[in-house]
C-alpha cells in the first residue's frame, strides 16, 4: 500500500503509475459523492472524470495542510455544481409567498434507512432540490454559502431545502418510514 504522501508527491511529478493508483483509490468513493448530485449515473461519471482532470492539473496547489481526500471531495462537489450551474435557470422556480415564509433550519436525520435506499430517494429529487439538499444536509454548507455557490438568494436555498424535505417525507411515507 502506497502512502498518501508518496502518492501525492509522485502525482505532482506526473508519474502515470501513481496517477492511476490515485484514481483507483479515490474514484469509487468520489463517484458516490458525484452520484448525490445527479439522477443519471453517466452524468455523475462525467463529473467524476472532469473532477479528476482538475485534481491532476491542480495537484501542485495541494499543500498537505489538510485532508487530501477532503481536497479531492471539494473538487468533485464543485465540479458537480459547475455542471449544474450551466442549466440553473431550469431548476429554480420560487413563488413569492414561499420566499417570504420563515423556514426553520432544523436538520433531520435519516439514520434508520439503508444508505442505498436514501441515495435513490435523493437522486429522484428534482435537480434544484437535490443540489440544495446535498449541499446543506450532507456537505454542511449554510444557506448563505449555498446561495453564493448557486447564484441564488438565501431564501431560495431555504425554499428548495424545504421542498426537498417535504418530497423526501412523502417518499418515506409511502414506505411507512417516519423521520
Amino acid at each position: 500500500m502506497t502512502s498518501e504522501r508518496k502518492l501525492v508527491r509522485e502525482c505532482k511529478r506526473n508519474n502515470p503509475r501513481f496517477q492511476k493508483l490515485l484514481f483507483e483509490q479515490y474514484a469509487p468513493k468520489m463517484l458516490g459523492v458525484c452520484m448525490r448530485y445527479f439522477q443519471d449515473k453517466n452524468e455523475a461519471q462525467d463529473a467524476l472524470m472532469e473532477g479528476f482532470v482538475k485534481v491532476f492539473s491542480n495537484i501542485e496547489k495541494f499543500r498537505s495542510e489538510g485532508s487530501f481526500e477532503g481536497w479531492i471531495r471539494k473538487i468533485m462537489v464543485n465540479t458537480s455544481l459547475n455542471m449544474h450551474r450551466k442549466n440553473l435557470k431550469h431548476y429554480y422556480h420560487v413563488d413569492i409567498d414561499e420566499t417570504l415564509e420563515r423556514i426553520a433550519d432544523e436538520r433531520q436525520t435519516y439514520d434508520h434507512l439503508q444508505v442505498e435506499d436514501m441515495l435513490k430517494m435523493i437522486q429522484s429529487l428534482p435537480s434544484g432540490y437535490r443540489l440544495v439538499f446535498n449541499l446543506y444536509e450532507i456537505e454542511g454548507y449554510s444557506h448563505r454559502e449555498i446561495g453564493e455557490q448557486l447564484g441564488v438568494s438565501e431564501n431560495t436555498s431555504k425554499s428548495q431545502l424545504r421542498k426537498a424535505r417535504l418530497k423526501l417525507q412523502q417518499m418515506l411515507n409511502k414506505h411507512n418510514i417516519d423521520l
